[in-house]
């Protein structure tokens, strides 16, 4: 008797061993998975002990800068238009011209002037000399007239001089004192214009300088120049434009003075001090351009409470919002110089916070040198002194020039 197996029915005990398989399969990937997953905590806390905590990144930053606003200090007509956006300019350069017949005209009468001034204050001095001169000749003729009247009186008694002849005699020394006075009083006056002073320092020559001075300047000032160096951006004036003091006809900007204002969250500051090395990168360069920089100070209030329009938060719903701060970094000038950024650029940020040295508000500086200062106007005024110095020096006597 034959007996005929199946091969498709299944053999005792595989159905068992196929589940205990197919869960070991199981915890062995979940084994595994909780590996990888301890693995990553324990990456993740080691990253976050070692360095995350010790840094503050973000990506709302950006480069600002001075930006110089080129303002006429008179009013004039443009005739001429020296540099254009883009140009790069030096501190004094001129930039734009304004026409300068009116200030021409109101120079040269002020050169006339102060010198008329200082040939009539010569004559003041002059004056003075001679009034001495004067009132020395009167106090002769009062002593003269005195002698002559005590002279006429011995000779009344011997009949030689008349009483008549007498009486005319005594209203003389009278009558020179009377001129004496007169003379005292003029020489007075004269000495009040000229006392304790020279031709120079004079009230009127002064005056008189002070409007060359004032001329000298407006001259100059139709050649408006550039108070830094820096490059021309946003120009806006035009030829044949009547201008008015105070109205922007370009600015400069000093690329290589730019910073960049990174905006962070509030709670991201309580370990950020001034002082702290920072890395940064811009979206200009990329990755491959690292910047160095410091923060220089951390802002004193929120972007929204120094907004036209701050929130008031006392009334109404109220939804609370992270508010962010600004600061401020410095960029290592070098590396600025050999990687320009512009104003306005995207920047990212990462705040080194490990050293808490520094402090958080900035300490008093020193007061002995501004953070910016130019040195563009204060040639004008020196040569303006030079060319009054000049002007009185030839109007003086010619020994006293010698």
């Amino acid at each position: 008797m034959t007996t005929e197996i199946n091969p498709q029915a299944p053999t005792p005990g595989a159905a068992p061993a196929a589940a205990a398989n197919g869960n070991g399969k199981r915890r062995r990937a979940l084994l595994i998975l909780l590996l990888v997953a301890i693995t990553a905590g324990v990456l993740w806390l080691a990253y976050f002990i070692l360095y995350a905590r010790w840094h503050q990144d973000t990506d709302d930053a950006y480069v600002q800068g001075n930006v110089v606003a080129i303002v006429p200090q008179t009013a004039g007509t443009v005739v001429s238009i020296d540099a254009d956006d883009g140009d790069r300019v030096e501190v004094g350069q001129a930039l734009v011209h304004l026409d300068p017949n009116d200030a021409q005209v109101a120079y040269d009468q002020a050169v006339a002037n102060l010198a008329g001034t200082v040939r009539q204050v010569r004559g003041y001095f002059s004056n003075v000399d001679a009034g001495q001169a004067d009132l020395q000749a009167r106090k002769v003729a009062v002593e003269q007239a005195r002698a002559d009247v005590k002279r006429r009186e011995g000779l009344v008694a011997s009949g030689a001089v008349s009483r008549e002849e007498l009486a005319h005699a005594r209203d003389m020394p009278a009558a020179a004192e009377a001129a004496l006075a007169a003379s005292q009083g003029t020489l007075s006056r004269t000495r009040a214009l000229v006392d304790a002073t020279t031709v120079q320092r004079q009230p009127q020559v002064e005056a008189a300088a002070s409007q060359l001075r004032q001329a000298y300047l407006n001259l100059q000032r139709s050649a408006i120049v550039a108070p830094i160096t820096g490059y021309v951006a946003k120009r806006q004036v035009q030829l044949g434009q009547r201008v008015q003091p105070g109205s922007t006809l370009m600015t400069v900007v000093p690329l290589e003075q730019v910073w960049v204002e990174a905006n962070f969250k509030e709670t991201q500051l309580a370990k950020m001090r001034i002082g702290q090395p920072v890395k940064l990168t811009s979206d200009l360069y990329g990755d491959d351009v690292e910047f160095d920089g410091k923060v220089a100070s951390l802002g004193l209030g929120t972007g929204s409470a120094f907004s036209l329009l701050p929130a008031q938060n006392a009334s109404g719903n109220w939804i609370k919002i992270v508010q962010r701060v600004p600061v401020r970094i410095e960029i290592e000038p070098k590396q600025l110089a050999e990687h320009p950024l512009r104003l306005g650029l995207s920047m990212s940020v990462d705040v080194a916070v490990r050293d808490q040295a520094g402090p958080v508000l900035a300490q008093p500086r020193k007061a002995d040198a501004p953070r910016f200062a130019t040195a563009a106007y204060q040639k004008q005024l020196d040569d303006a002194n030079d060319l009054i110095a000049k002007i009185v020096a030839q109007n003086l006597p010619r020994n006293a020039r010698d």
